[in-house]
């Protein structure tokens, strides 16, 4: 099961809010809300094959920046959906929306966004995304990204 408000989210992680997820505040820390988003962004990148690729050619996921935006404070006990979508493909990069709803609120508690460049972890350097990565993204999205004009050299 997961909520109406994502809809349209490819890949929905849940989990139960544990006691050691609060701050002294009693609520979720802002700390956990990235490694809530990391670990739903994680699925989302095996899916589409990333990881295997890193392992096998060295070309890889590597995080540029990520941000939230907290609209309500999840508090123990509560059960969380977190949602993942490429909301942009780039020539060298992609940015992931991130949608966390909290079962207490029965509503959207917190949103964020990542932009994971493509990595070349053999020369240090990005690169750019690879073709399979970005046919995988089209596939598990059900739409296409417009094309892209090369990276600056």
């Amino acid at each position: 099961m997961t909520h109406p408000a994502l809809r349209g989210f490819p890949v929905v992680m849940e989990c139960d809010v544990g006691w050691s997820d609060l701050d002294s505040f009693d609520h979720v820390s802002n700390l956990v809300y990235f490694r809530y988003f990391q670990d739903a962004r994680l699925i989302y990148i095996h899916r589409i094959g990333w990881l295997q690729l890193k392992a096998e050619k060295g070309l890889g996921p590597i995080v540029k920046s990520t941000e939230a935006r907290y609209r309500k404070p999840v508090q123990f006990p509560d059960h969380v959906w977190i949602g993942v979508r490429a909301a942009e493909v780039q020539s060298d990069r992609v940015t992931f929306e991130h949608r966390l709803v909290s079962r207490e609120w029965d509503a959207v508690a917190c949103e964020g966004t990542a932009v994971i460049v493509s990595y070349d972890y053999r020369h240090g350097t990005k690169c750019p995304l690879p073709d399979s990565i970005r046919q995988a993204l089209e596939e598990i999205e059900g739409r296409s990204f417009p094309p892209t004009c090369p990276p600056p050299a």
